[in-house]
């Protein structure tokens, strides 16, 4: 298990139920990188993965 399992485990638990926006998503990534400026480039390449994360599907 990855020590980020344990985070994205939480996530789950505490508001698997609840359903969120990709507007809402974005938001809340901005405020973490304002937060947390040297996460930048990791939250960048997430974003990136999720924004293209279909592209794949039609070869």
């Amino acid at each position: 298990m990855y020590f980020t399992d344990r985070g994205i485990e939480e996530l789950v638990e505490r508001r698997g139920e609840e359903t969120v926006t990709l507007e809402w998503l974005g938001e809340q990534l901005r405020t973490f990188v304002d937060l947390n400026p040297e996460f930048e480039t990791p939250i960048e390449r997430l974003a990136t993965w999720l924004a293209r994360d279909d592209e794949d599907e039609d070869d």
